[in-house]
């Protein structure tokens, strides 16, 4: 099935309507014609509604959808979610195909691929050798958090790769007999997937957290992580023009994985030293049960008889020292030496794991120390390979194996540790009474707190003692740093490399947890003042301040400007980190706190701020971007994300999270999980290779131009957003009531809890849920409140006349990619955004007089949002210029509209009836709240990227 030229999206519909049809026919056989005609008559009424656009049709799917029995309410919420399931499906098979077909035609090569990244580099002068040097020393990490909200279970996720599969078979010529076993397997998918629990029982663990991480990288990045190096290695001209000719030496890694499951306990009290051990241990087995399926494969692979070709001196020794005496391989060296191999490696990963992963009885062998060990060994048959006309042999699956181990080592993923700054300096604190060393810690101020911390990373004698009992608190903490340093020792020092320092707002908050480091054996005692015995390089975890609300991010470089310019920071930066310092930004926080539009430039500004800071020290500066799903946590295109930074932010350094249901939908297929570490390596070449002393300057000057407007359009907004959110009487009330935040909080979907305060505080909410419950109502709140206000203060008070100020938005729309950037992801957030639908969620508010005041206020601000927004771009129809997206976007409104209706009417009874009942849950009410839950996952499907 391929694009028509005339109608692009052709088989994308045919593929949607051939599942559609399919779950309706699973429906019909399951449910009965009646439950089947029910769904279907909502569908036809929300679809001529989205078409029509008539009141009076909005008005009747509001009446039939109350009229629902709470059976009838289930099987429509599932028929719907259902298929909202399989739109994504299709769509990201479309994504595919589109590619695929792009290839084919040998058009110019994709925006964001990597072959289009290398392309636009060389016509602006840089050389490959340039590009080959800036990998040799970059670092691009997504980083795996378990933050909760992703709703699906992996066993649905597990159908839809199963679907998704299907789907690409169906693109292949093929018979009628062929098309006919196809749409079969795809109706008994289909129909394992309506019978299958939707929904978990349990909440999730920490445990179960690590299993769902784990299976992206059995079904992704494994598999496609060297191929992406292989890809960009031709590219770069390190392959030779010869295809006998010798393979090049792996690239230096560059790309890795990262996570924080297991080690993030900031506010989740289920992770400790255990979940971090048994991260690290599964972490390791799945990466040895990769290396062990690769070298049973090898084996197989590499035939090669001695009668016939011959081998190394080097590959022979390995041969002899493998231990197969067998008759039937004594003419076949590479099997001989694979044996061994394979031999040692099975010993390894017992050593490490505990646990006996070969897939086959392997003779004793001592185990390999390190992966270079093993890596020397699979260098050595590549090397006899080469030598022997056999390179193509080599890439078939050599090639690949040894780039993994370049890249996962025997750790897989560095998992870093996250922890509070005020857990931080209560442990420190109470190590500091007990030994006496000061009686009250918290009550000094900031100078006297970095003196007296100082004056302890300079005593080489330990605070801690095994003879005194501390707090269960301070215990935990250390034992999870002891953890980490035993796990570097066990599994290597990229294991557990950084420790992140959340509600990071001073320097003692960055030096306490160098002392606890110092305490649990990470670095050496007493190394902060000994200049006799400087760090050595990779000693220790480096200390990385999280900066997250909008005083934090304005507060951040004067912080790290002082913290590099202690003595034994400095030494510790330049030899135990190699000259690198990583800073993290919180999108999701600084979002909460000050709007959307507030956010971004406090981001923006402090990145800036941080590059002058890092270059006057000549330290080198890697952001990590603590993005979420949403564009109101900085979710939107990574690509044009990480393009739209400052010059000097990303130099070859990034990391960023990726989180809740983006990971699935990046990365639950491997041909798009390809596609997204493609185009976030391809834009921190691009970004990086970019900062040139001209594009500096060209920033310097729109950043002259327009930041004293972006000043005051952030003040106005941030003004704007904090009236409503913190300084509006019954806010948090009319929040509470007009959204499901309650029964998101009920939801098994993570093992951390939704707020970090038994408190009905919006301070006090995490900001993932805030988010979160704004997109089930369709408000999406913190994507867009407060924009209008500052638009139109500006228009109305700005300087020169109103036209002037209008050329002047347009131009920074025009010309600063940051504007444009923030103006894209805000306007696909207001295509998402539903303000009747909104209304009828206020209606759950009991207070009327309440109720009308607020949504009055986000109604009016939101007219002023959309009218500022066609003003600068100049176009009437939000996403004119993305017509896929807002294709995308039209297509399934019609199908979460009834959600939201359902989902309302459900919210209503079951908020009634624990009203009467109290905490007590009856038949019924447990029955509505599985309802309001499935809603809940319908709803986050239909919007993809909610939390």
């Amino acid at each position: 099935m391929t694009s028509s030229p005339h109608d692009p999206d052709l088989p994308l519909r045919n593929d949607i309507r051939l599942l559609g049809r399919l779950l309706g026919d699973v429906i019909r056989a399951s449910e009965g014609a009646g439950v089947f005609d029910t769904i279907e008559t909502v569908r036809r009424m929300a679809v001529r509604f989205r078409r029509d656009g008539n009141a009076s049709d909005g008005r009747a799917l509001e009446r039939r959808l109350k009229q629902l029995t709470p059976d009838e309410a289930n099987s429509v919420v599932r028929a719907f979610t259902y298929y909202l399931h399989l739109a994504n499906i299709a769509e990201d098979r479309d994504q595919n195909r589109r590619r695929r077909a792009r290839l084919l035609r040998q058009d110019a090569p994709a925006r964001g691929s990597l072959q289009d990244a290398v392309t636009r580099l060389r016509a602006a002068g840089v050389s490959q050798a340039r590009m080959r040097q800036l990998l040799d020393d970059a670092l691009i990490s997504p980083v795996l958090t378990a933050h909760p909200t992703e709703v699906q279970r992996k066993s649905t996720l597990d159908v839809h790769k199963e679907i998704a599969h299907l789907l690409q078979g169906r693109d292949l010529p093929h018979s009628t007999e062929e098309a006919f076993e196809q749409t079969l397997a795809l109706l008994g998918r289909i129909a394992t997937l309506w019978q299958t629990r939707m929904l978990r029982n349990s909440r999730l663990t920490v445990a179960d957290e690590i299993e769902n991480a784990l299976s992206y990288y059995r079904s992704t990045f494994l598999p496609v992580i060297p191929q992406l190096y292989a890809h960009l290695s031709r590219l770069l001209g390190r392959e030779p023009g010869d295809p006998f000719g010798p393979l090049p030496d792996p690239f230096k890694a560059f790309l890795r994985m990262g996570s924080w499951i297991g080690g993030d306990r900031d506010g989740n009290p289920n992770v400790c030293a255990e979940t971090l051990n048994l991260a690290l241990l599964r972490q390791s087995a799945t990466v040895f049960e990769y290396y062990l399926d690769e070298t049973h494969a090898l084996g197989a692979e590499l035939s090669m008889s001695s009668l016939l070709t011959p081998a190394t001196g080097a590959l022979l020794a390995l041969a002899e020292q493998g231990g197969d005496v067998s008759e039937h391989r004594r003419d076949e060296p590479y099997r001989r030496a694979l044996i061994g191999v394979y031999a040692r490696l099975a010993a390894t990963a017992r050593a490490l794991t505990g646990r006996e992963l070969a897939r086959r009885e392997a003779q004793p062998a001592p185990p390999y120390a390190r992966p270079s060990e093993f890596a020397a060994d699979l260098a050595i048959l590549a090397e006899s390979l080469d030598e022997h006309h056999a390179s193509p042999v080599a890439r078939l699956r050599l090639a690949g194996l040894r780039q993994a181990v370049e890249v996962f080592g025997f750790h897989l993923a560095t998992l870093d540790l996250r922890q509070s700054s005020d857990v931080h300096e209560r442990t420190v604190a109470e190590l500091l009474a007990r030994a006496g060393v000061e009686a009250d810690y918290a009550a000094l101020d900031e100078a006297a707190r970095i003196a007296l911390l100082r004056r302890e990373l300079a005593q080489p004698r330990p605070l801690v003692s095994p003879w005194i009992s501390y707090s269960e608190e301070t215990t935990r903490e250390l034992e999870i740093f002891r953890a980490a340093a035993q796990a570097r020792e066990r599994f290597g020092t990229q294991a557990v490399l950084h420790a992140i320092v959340s509600h990071a707002e001073s320097v003692s908050d960055l030096l306490e947890v160098l002392l606890l480091q110092q305490e649990t054996g990470l670095i050496a005692p007493g190394s902060g003042g000994n200049r006799d015995r400087p760090p050595a390089e990779g000693e220790g975890l480096m200390v990385v301040p999280l900066f997250e609300t909008i005083p934090d991010l304005a507060e951040g470089p004067r912080i790290m400007a002082q913290f590099l310019d202690l003595p034994e920071v400095r030494a510790r930066v330049k030899r135990a980190q190699r000259g690198v310092q990583e800073v993290m930004l919180g999108y999701s926080d600084s979002n909460k706190d000050g709007g959307y539009l507030t956010s971004n430039w406090s981001l923006y500004q402090a990145e800036r701020a941080l590059v002058e800071v890092f270059a006057a020290r000549k330290v080198r500066l890697r952001l990590f971007h603590g993005r979420g799903g949403t564009v109101g946590r900085g979710g939107g295109s990574s690509y044009d994300a990480i393009l739209a930074q400052p010059p000097g932010t990303v130099a070859g350094q990034i990391r960023l999270t990726e989180q809740g249901e983006v990971i699935q939908s990046k990365y639950k297929d491997a041909d798009i999980g390809r596609w997204h570490l493609e185009l976030l390596t391809a834009a921190t070449l691009e970004a990086s290779l970019a900062d040139s002393t001209e594009s500096a300057s060209a920033e310097d000057a729109l950043f002259a131009t327009y930041g004293t407007t972006m000043d005051r359009l952030s003040k106005t907004a941030m003004a704007a957003y904090r009236a409503l959110v913190y300084e509006t009487p019954g806010f948090a009330d009319y929040f509470f009531a007009s959204t499901p935040i309650f029964e998101i909080a009920e939801l098994n979907i993570g093992s951390r809890p939704a707020s970090r305060k038994a408190t009905n505080r919006i301070e006090d909410l995490r900001a993932i849920p805030w988010g979160f419950s704004w997109g089930q109502c369709r408000l999406l709140l913190p994507g867009w409140y407060g924009m209008g206000s500052a638009i139109e203060e500006y228009l109305r008070h700005g300087e020169g006349t109103r036209r002037a100020r209008v050329q002047h938005l347009q131009a920074m729309a025009s010309e600063w990619p940051f504007f444009r950037t923030l103006l894209s992801n805000m306007e696909m957030v207001l295509a998402k955004t539903d303000l009747v639908i909104a209304s009828r969620y206020a209606q759950l508010v009991p207070n009327a007089a309440l109720r009308k005041r607020i949504f009055s206020t986000i109604s009016d601000e939101w007219k002023r949002t959309m009218s500022a927004l066609k003003l600068i771009t100049g176009r009437r129809q939000l996403l004119a210029d993305n017509p896929s997206l807002a294709r995308s976007i039209r297509d399934r409104i019609a199908y979460i509209d009834p959600l939201n209706h359902v989902q309302i009417e459900l919210l209503r009874r079951y908020r009634a009836e624990r009203a009467r009942r109290g905490r007590a849950k009856s038949e019924s009410a447990g029955r509505t709240q599985n309802g309001i839950h499935l809603t809940i996952n319908g709803i986050a499907a239909g919007l993809r990227n909610s939390g």
